[in-house]
């Protein structure tokens, strides 16, 4: 079987998402014992859960000697000593954080909030911090002790990866005031997900935006491409201006859309321009998956392989796409959604707005196609995977590689090692519709001189049929009940993948309206319609 291929296919198997190096929440395998003491000789070391009582003593012999700037004794009563030593050391000599008092709060049975309150001095500069936090007590698998359960959040809840540490100093980079398109101004406060994205432009565009820099406590990621978190200002540097492509109205409504579902994320573009309108990711982890995900799409990839169906001479929107109940490619059979009926009559347009995944890999056998065809229709066309998209920050430009077996098969429906993001989607409609590819972008080339990515686009004829496709499929397929209710020139593409371990399917919508194309990602979201398709429509009716 090839990589990445499901016997059963239910509209694309959804990749691993894949952020920066070593992305992803800390977790301490194994309990390791931390210094300081073992169980009493000749005895058994405990087990089972810690007791309240031993819970109490342990965070409070933490706390102690992490007041008192004992970074070891403080490790010692962790199940990481090593890690936790490192970054307890860094707290105070780094990020020159003195005066901690912390208070804990009530414990919900081995797990303890509490507050710390201190302060930040450097260079003649104080200023308070306060913030809170919480740790699990667990129980030492060799020695039965009662240990904290290292993970970096335990000293500050930004902290998420393991090698991420404190540092305060002059500014990396100095400030920013970003705006959008028409000069307003755009905060983390008023967009919360903007914030990793606000924390890259600063870093990459600060020197060029005319600011001057500050002095600030920052998280130092250990990812070498994102950008300091600040925590807090010791002394105010001066903000430079950076206007963005981003408008307010749109951000905002992607900001409320995708906190209707959890691990969602969406982005709009226009596609006269390649200007991106907004970008809004609701994710436990913080990571821009809108931008930088690397995921199987599903059938939101039929509107690239149709449009390669059709550049070939393989068929027409009109032309013949038979939507059998099964497909099989070289012994991997292909079925479709559960209830959709067969049609062996079936056209180009009928197979699209209902996504047949057997019409499409039925055709992938034609003359003259091949295993490199739909990559070349990606690249050539479409402008993907070449990593060549200048965006302004961070981005991922997504990977259609040439695949033979099944995989040829399972990449035309958006399977197989196909891997996108919303920000791949919304292009690939923008590009569907007009005809041309424009590099989406978030910061004009102009402050910086880079050149935008380009590619040949497609004949106005197939660009009309696909175009054509999309509004039967929001008006009469699949798309029709997230789109119902928004007027003007609508389109649409709906995609679900299996995932396995998971019962639920991941939903991916991409859509337009106007002179605005979006598309989102839900993970375990179910059909494209059911999550990533209100996501969409909600960001449609904003940019209309």
């Amino acid at each position: 079987m090839g990589k990445g291929v499901k016997a059963a296919v239910i509209g694309g198997v959804f990749a691993v998402m894949v952020g920066g190096a070593g992305y992803g929440a800390y977790n301490v395998v194994s309990a390791l014992d931390g210094g300081g003491g073992s169980g009493a000789a000749g005895s058994a070391p405990k087990s089972g859960p810690p007791s309240g009582d031993e819970v109490a003593e342990t965070t409070e012999k933490f706390f102690s000697a992490w007041e008192k700037g004992q970074a070891a004794t403080a490790a010692s009563y962790t199940n990481n000593d090593a890690a936790a030593e490192t970054l307890l050391t860094a707290y105070g000599e780094d990020a020159h954080i003195t005066g901690v008092k912390i208070t804990p709060g009530t414990a919900s049975g081995v797990t303890v909030p509490f507050t710390v309150s201190a302060k930040v001095s450097f260079e003649g500069k104080t200023e308070p911090l306060t913030y809170k936090s919480r740790l699990t007590v667990v129980r030492g698998e060799t020695t039965g002790r009662a240990l904290v359960d290292w993970r970096p959040s335990v000293v500050h809840p930004e902290l998420k990866q393991p090698d991420d540490t404190l540092v305060t100093e002059e500014s990396a980079s100095p400030p920013i005031e970003a705006v959008d398109r028409n000069g307003t101004v755009l905060t983390k406060e008023k967009y919360p997900s903007l914030g990793p994205v606000l924390d890259t432009l600063r870093q990459k565009y600060g020197d060029k935006a005319g600011g001057t820099p500050g002095v600030e406590l920052v998280i130092r990621h250990a990812a070498q491409e994102a950008a300091d978190t600040p925590l807090l200002t010791l002394a105010e540097g001066e903000p430079g201006k950076l206007r963005t492509t981003l408008s307010v109205g749109v951000q905002a409504a992607a900001e409320k859309a995708v906190e209707r579902y959890g691990e969602s994320s969406v982005v709009a573009v226009k596609p006269s321009t390649g200007e991106v309108l907004a970008v809004a990711n609701n994710r436990a982890d913080g990571f821009n998956a809108a931008f930088q995900g690397r995921v199987a799409p599903g059938s939101t990839m039929k509107i690239i392989t149709a449009a390669m169906l059709i550049d070939n001479g393989v068929t027409s929107m009109n032309g013949p796409a038979p939507c059998p109940d099964t497909a099989t490619w070289q012994s991997q059979t292909f079925k479709n959604l559960t209830g959709m009926e067969p049609n062996e009559g079936a056209t180009l347009a009928n197979s699209f707005l209902r996504s047949c995944n057997t019409a499409f890999i039925k055709l992938v056998d034609e003359e003259p196609l091949t295993d490199a065809s739909l990559t070349a229709e990606a690249q050539e066309r479409f402008g993907l995977g070449r990593d060549d998209w200048k965006t302004g920050v961070v981005s991922f430009d997504g990977s259609v590689p040439a695949s033979g077996g099944p995989d040829r098969a399972a990449n035309a429906i958006g399977q197989g090692q196909v891997q996108m993001n919303p920000l791949n989607m919304a292009s690939v409609t923008a590009t569907a519709i007009t005809g041309t590819f424009r590099q989406p972008y978030l910061v004009s080339p102009e402050l910086d001189g880079r050149e935008l990515a380009t590619a040949k686009g497609l004949p106005q004829s197939t660009a009309a049929q696909l175009k054509q496709m999309m509004r039967l499929t929001a008006t009469q397929g699949t798309a029709q009940e997230a789109m119902a209710g928004l007027g003007g020139d609508i389109g649409a593409k709906t995609g679900s993948a299996e995932v396995d371990g998971q019962t639920t399917s991941n939903s991916w919508f991409t859509g337009f309206r106007g002179d605005v194309a979006a598309a989102a990602m839900t993970e375990e979201g179910g059909h494209g319609g059911d999550a990533a398709g209100p996501i969409v429509a909600d960001v449609l009716r904003a940019g209309g």
